[in-house]
């Protein structure tokens, strides 16, 4: 029942989230051109990812995927949360992050253990939520976790 509510407060939210606090611009890469690119770059990777999971990509929420692709966090419920915690000791600060932080800690305090672990490994990566990402999709993703200590 929790994992349900949470994903009805995400559907309600994403709408008006993408329409008016995402200030960047929607990518202009395909799914077509990122089945088409290098194995293991970053793109094939995010391809795979979005295959498995029978997603799609989202119009200026392309770096969310992205940001599942190069953690190696799932996307159950308490895994999304748990990518919030990294995005949040990488150093994002959102008011979307902190009511997906609040929120996920009361439904999910079994898991904080989790959380706590994922926002330190967060603290010790590079900065990286702020980079754009199309334009990288053609390197080897090994590079692009060395470079921002992702481990």
């Amino acid at each position: 029942m929790k994992a349900f509510i949470f994903e009805q407060l995400y559907e309600v939210s994403k709408k008006p989230y993408q329409k008016y606090f995402k200030k960047n611009k929607p990518w202009t890469v395909t799914v077509k051109e990122l089945v088409a690119l290098p194995p293991n770059s970053l793109g094939a990777e995010l391809y795979h990812f979005l295959t498995k999971n029978n997603f799609e990509l989202q119009s200026k929420l392309e770096s969310h995927d992205i940001y599942h692709v190069l953690t190696n966090i799932g996307t159950t419920v308490p895994e999304e949360i748990s990518m919030q915690y990294f995005l949040w000791g990488n150093g994002k600060r959102s008011l979307y992050l902190f009511s997906v932080l609040t929120i996920g800690t009361i439904f999910y305090c079994s898991h904080f253990k989790r959380f706590l672990q994922e926002y330190k490994r967060g603290k010790r990566s590079s900065k990286f939520y702020q980079i754009d990402f199309q334009k990288l999709v053609h390197l080897p993703i090994h590079n692009i976790r060395t470079a921002f200590f992702i481990n």
